[in-house]
């Protein structure tokens, strides 16, 4: 660790006390005033000559934990030890956006007794998610009479992960096609399982084990009791990262398409589905469908690095990985809708035989109060969003327009219920 000594605005004040009176008694010939100036150039020297160096033998930057959900607090720490006796010691945490001191003070002043190791503690209240790097603390020793300062750096990066607070989702869209791995999804061929399909009588090549015995032993003849098996889905999260659109005080269009990618993903793979995402925009990022607690991390580490990256090149989903997208997957769109190249690609998956179904984030509230041409705008600009979600409707895809002031269990509803009143079929 190195010290920068500098000066503090009581040694420049007096200091400039000192050069004025001198100054004066040059320039009006009063040597008088050389007395006047004497006390304050004595404090400079004497002030000088006893403020020697603090000796840091010690200084460290810590941040517990590393993981954390909005809304939640860390603890940021900063240790200092001298091997002189200090009076005071100012320590002070540059925050990122996105993060802010629990108590709104980002400062914390200590004497520090010579030998003897202090710990500052910084509550950090974390307001966004992402991704944050705590690497610097300042600090800086006053010396004695507080003339000199000395300054120094803690430099430990630290990067610290901030995952979104999701919606409690009771239902899920259901895929037209279930997979044959074990899960809760009810299948609706016949087979071993433990939910109830029907009774009918026994035929040859049945096995024995499928008789239900009371209801042989009541109708006197062989009767089996069918069952459906229970099967797990292949689900893919396909985020929008084209455009973000900020809704003034409320979260961007982005943040919300992230919330609810990480609420899709988290409900499904607790349903033990197999789960993969893909990111679609500026940078292509994909995950293949896995299921298990630790593709939720994974999921959400991809999550965390979205951000809306400027690129002319056209993205074709011919880039990304074939098992990726593995056949009939249901493939969730998480949207605002307002880039052609995603819609594009939204289309171009169904067209491909995939189950699509889109939650739109809406930017409608966004758009500020306009005077009335731009209101006429207004009416036109929703007309058109209006066919955009007509002509998805009319190729198979399910759309359900998800506002901030609504739960993302509505829009589940509203895609589920167009599923079922189109009687989807797998293509």
């Amino acid at each position: 660790m190195e010290l920068t000594a500098h000066g503090s605005p009581k040694l420049v004040g007096y200091t400039g006390l000192a050069g004025a009176f001198l100054i004066g008694a040059l320039s009006l010939r009063r040597p008088e005033l050389v007395a006047l100036a004497a006390p304050f150039a004595l404090a400079v020297v004497l002030g000088l000559a006893l403020s020697t160096e603090p000796g840091l033998s010690h200084l460290s930057l810590s941040v517990e934990p590393t993981r954390a959900f909005e809304g939640d607090n860390l603890v940021v720490a900063v240790e200092v030890e001298c091997t002189r006796g200090v009076d005071r010691i100012d320590v002070v945490v540059p925050l990122p956006p996105g993060l802010r001191a629990a108590d709104g003070i980002l400062v914390r002043s200590t004497d520090l007794v010579g030998g003897r190791r202090r710990r500052l503690a910084f509550e950090v209240r974390c307001e966004r998610w992402g991704v944050y790097a705590i690497d610097d603390a300042l600090v800086r020793v006053h010396g004695r009479f507080d003339l000199l300062r000395f300054d120094s750096h803690a430099r430990d990066p630290h990067r610290v992960q901030v995952f979104p607070r999701t919606e409690t989702l009771r239902a899920l869209v259901r895929p037209v096609r279930t997979q044959l791995h074990a899960g809760n999804q009810v299948g609706r061929v016949r087979g071993d399982g433990i939910e109830f399909a029907e009774l009918r009588p026994f035929v040859p090549g049945d096995r024995v084990r499928s008789i239900d015995w009371k209801v042989t032993a009541r109708r006197g003849e062989p009767w089996v009791r069918d069952r459906h098996p229970e099967r797990n889905r292949d689900v893919v999260v396909f985020l929008d990262a084209f455009s973000d659109v900020s809704t003034g005080g409320g979260a961007s269009t982005l943040e919300r398409a992230v919330r609810a990618s990480a609420a899709l993903a988290g409900a499904y793979l607790a349903r033990r589905d197999r789960v993969g995402v893909v990111g679609f925009g500026g940078i292509l990022r994909w995950l293949e469908p896995v299921m298990g607690i630790r593709q939720l991390y994974r999921i959400i580490d991809v999550l965390l690095g979205t951000t809306v990256s400027a690129s002319y090149a056209w993205k074709d989903l011919d880039v990304v990985p074939v098992r990726t997208l593995p056949p009939g997957a249901l493939v969730l769109g998480v949207s605002p809708l307002l880039d052609e190249r995603s819609v594009a690609a939204l289309v171009d998956l169904r067209g491909r035989g995939f189950d699509v179904a889109v939650v739109e984030v809406s930017p409608v509230p966004a758009v500020p109060p306009a005077d009335p041409v731009g209101a006429l705008g207004l009416r036109i600009w929703l007309m058109e969003r209006e066919m955009l979600r007509r002509r998805l409707r009319r190729v198979g895809i399910a759309v359900a327009e998800w506002r901030e002031t609504q739960f993302l269990q509505a829009a589940m509803w509203e895609v589920e219920s167009f599923r079922r009143s189109a009687r989807l079929v797998p293509a």
